[in-house]
């Protein structure tokens, strides 16, 4: 079944930049301008991931997914808050009206692509895919096997969960605490610098045969996956 993402967006450009590449990654999508057509939209086709602008004309964005959350029947709708607001205030203010996640703008559109992806595997495991890619890396997790090109990746256990959540988050830059939290799990005491010993492994076992580089270190911040190398 494919997935149905609905984008309520008032700015044209923005919104055929989140459909071109939401569609290309095979999601049905539809769009609606305000928050008023946007609840006319979801009573007559049920979207499975809202992709909500906070500021809109006539109804807000906080103001539906407030509306959504008292309704039965959306209460469950996995909603993603899309705005220009960055501060802290305003993350928690749209956290607490309801959204499961925040993207500020500007935005990755592969980042918001894969954070739709991790909604729909949280509330919809009918939606859960087996596999993920990231340009020649594509990974099964039904069959735990990772190929780059078409040539197997033999990875250890640490490796392959690590680059499980790099494939699940690209061009997002993650400190080493992160990625501790995120990998290994908050209880597990072990120093951020192990998280360079398995990010070495990873790179050696990815890039055999002189292949490019697809971890970029981020000096004083952390790693990221993207095509830009070290």
């Amino acid at each position: 079944m494919t997935p149905k993402v609905l984008i309520v967006e008032d700015e044209e450009p923005i919104v055929t930049l989140v459909r071109y590449n939401l569609e290309a990654q095979g999601f049905k999508v539809s769009a609606a301008a305000d928050g008023e057509e946007a609840l006319t939209k979801i009573r007559d086709d049920p979207p499975d991931v809202l992709i909500l602008d906070w500021m809109l004309p006539y109804l807000s964005g906080i103001e539906l997914c407030r509306q959504l959350r008292r309704k039965p029947e959306t209460r469950q709708l996995p909603i993603i808050m899309l705005t220009a607001k960055g501060e802290e205030a305003d993350r928690i203010r749209g956290l607490e009206s309801g959204a499961d996640d925040y993207v500020s703008k500007p935005f990755s559109p592969s980042e918001l692509a894969a954070r739709v992806k991790a909604l729909l595997r949280r509330s919809s495991p009918s939606f859960a895919e087996e596999t993920l890619k990231f340009r020649d890396v594509v990974m099964n997790l039904a069959a735990h096997k990772v190929r780059r090109g078409g040539r197997e990746v033999c990875l250890g256990p640490t490796e392959f969960r690590l680059l499980r959540y790099l494939l699940e988050h690209p061009d997002r830059v993650f400190s080493r605490e992160q990625l501790l939290d995120a990998v290994w799990g908050r209880d597990v005491f072990v120093g951020p610098r192990t998280v360079d010993t398995h990010v070495r492994r990873l790179r050696r076992a990815l890039n055999e045969e002189g292949r490019p580089d697809l971890i970029r270190t981020v000096r004083a911040s952390g790693y990221a996956l993207d095509a830009g190398g070290p």
